[in-house]
């Protein structure tokens, strides 16, 4: 097992480049199955989901070939089985879109329940589940999701999602890609990895308008094609540096992003009293004095990211005044917060509220990730709390953050990654 070791309390200093998104990575590998022919990805992130994504498409008979480090090539021309493996698909949430994918080009798909992050509510797919139906599906729903298009294939349809479902819109344009007929998905999600899918779909040879908006429209095409495309960078693994910025201080080059994507997080710094300057595409992060209170809402896109709350609560729990933050998106994501108190955090949660009373400073102790951004709210922790501070359970970080210790170290922070067993901690303790 492996922990991070940080030694906080240093302002960070230097340039970062930002990863391909994670987000989109995850949905457009499996997307891959839709295509007859070689397919080229670039800007793939070196996370862990991806490696269980690879793997389990190789399994399926798939011919995947790693050009470099962030390039890949995937031939899913002889796929064998649609059945997916328990074992890997367990590992990762992501692995609902192999549903879609494989319904949409094979007309039936046997996948394990998903796994991946828990951080406290219910994440449903019962959106997903709606959307295949009304395409022709049959689904099952126990240890297996097991689903069949009547006939082989699916068809158009018109889906209206009850709620807001970036999984379900993207599952379902997967789906409907190579159906028969017209496909209209309303009240879908516009977050801009939605918008990467569709228009890796479209490369492709498929033909999707209005990604990015609340209403999308597939028109089914007989088949794919293969092609090359470039993944977009990563809005949270950006926004996760802008955090630590705040957190612990200093002044910070973010390289190779979409500034339009950050919006909505560098709103929310900027009321803080964090410096952030747009030029090309690039963001200079700069925080020297106080932070000021403000109240964050996670909403939908444009709306906060819900994968930033986390890190944002970490940082208003360093500011002067009273904060509040509202989920607007899970029933509970707060797992972590108990965890911030242990470092000297004053956060008291109410349902879906939490109300931030800002602190002076944080106290180094041993903590741990219990999921992917709580796993890196810790680190924002930590890089700002004077001292040592341990951080157990980091395989959920590693499932997001491509060399986060390595990025980190390169901008000054002293944090290290080092094995343990889990006898060396009975439980999580205070650091002097």
């Amino acid at each position: 097992m492996q922990k991070y070791i940080v030694r906080g309390g240093r302002p960070l200093s230097g340039e970062v480049h930002i990863s391909g998104a994670k987000n989109a990575a995850v949905a457009i590998i499996p997307a891959a199955l839709l295509v007859d022919g070689v397919v080229r990805i670039e800007n793939v992130p070196q996370i862990s989901d991806v490696t269980v994504l690879l793997k389990i498409l190789e399994q399926l008979g798939a011919n995947v070939r790693l050009l470099n480090p962030t390039d890949v090539e995937i031939d899913c021309t002889h796929i064998h089985t649609t059945h997916v493996p328990q074992e890997l698909a367990h590992k990762l949430r992501a692995s609902y879109y192999l549903i879609g994918a494989l319904l949409g080009r094979f007309g039936s798909a046997e996948v394990s329940m998903p796994g991946g992050c828990n951080f406290g509510g219910v994440r449903p797919i019962d959106q997903h589940v709606k959307g295949f139906a009304a395409m022709g599906a049959t689904v099952r729903e126990g240890d297996f999701i097991v689903a069949n298009a009547e006939g082989g294939r699916m068809k158009g349809a018109n889906i209206y999602l009850d709620v807001v479902s970036v999984g379900a819109t993207m599952n379902i344009m997967m789906a409907a890609a190579l159906a028969e007929g017209t496909t209209i998905i309303e009240n879908a999600a516009k977050e801009p990895h939605i918008v990467d899918l569709a228009n890796f779909l479209n490369l492709m040879g498929a033909n999707i308008k209005g990604a990015g908006t609340d209403t999308i429209r597939i028109y089914g095409v007989d088949s794919l094609h293969g092609g090359a495309y470039a993944i977009i960078p990563d809005q949270i693994e950006a926004g996760t540096y802008m955090t630590a910025v705040a957190a612990a201080g200093g002044e910070v080059l973010l390289r190779g992003i979409i500034p339009k994507h950050m919006d909505c997080i560098t709103a929310k710094l900027q009321e803080m009293g964090v410096e952030v300057v747009e030029e090309g595409d690039t963001l200079l992060i700069r925080r020297s004095g106080p932070l000021a209170r403000t109240n964050v809402k996670t909403l939908p896109y444009p709306g906060f990211p819900t994968d930033m709350q986390p890190q944002i609560t970490t940082v208003l729990a360093l500011a002067q005044g009273t904060s509040i933050v509202t989920e607007g998106v899970w029933d509970n994501r707060y797992r972590y917060v108990g965890e911030l108190t242990r470092m000297g955090a004053q956060i008291r949660v109410e349902g879906r509220t939490a109300v931030v009373e800002g602190v002076s400073h944080l106290t180094p102790a041993t903590v741990q990730a219990f999921d992917l951004r709580a796993g890196a709210a810790m680190i924002v922790a930590a890089l700002a709390a004077t001292g040592t501070s341990e951080i157990l359970n980091v395989q959920y970080i590693e499932r997001g953050y491509e060399d986060i210790i390595g990025k980190l170290r390169s901008l000054g922070a002293d944090i290290e990654s080092v094995e343990y067993s889990d006898q060396e901690v009975a439980a999580p303790r205070q650091i002097g």
